[in-house]
């Protein structure tokens, strides 16, 4: 279990090209995007278990 070389990746991205299609890619990495950067807004947001406990009491 190496890493990848050029040939795999140039495989992979084949086989997704012939799963989805070239006009279905862009909206899936829009997609993506849109759900990462929700997750880190999420994940700054949230505070810490001990500073929720202070601010409870």
């Amino acid at each position: 279990m190496g890493s990848f070389g050029a040939t795999e990746i140039i495989l992979i991205i084949a086989v997704i090209l012939l799963m989805f299609g070239g006009k279905k890619i862009p909206e899936l990495m829009k997609g993506l995007g849109s759900g990462i950067k929700e997750f880190k807004n999420a994940a700054k947001d949230d505070k810490p278990a001990d500073k929720k406990e202070e601010e409870t009491k």
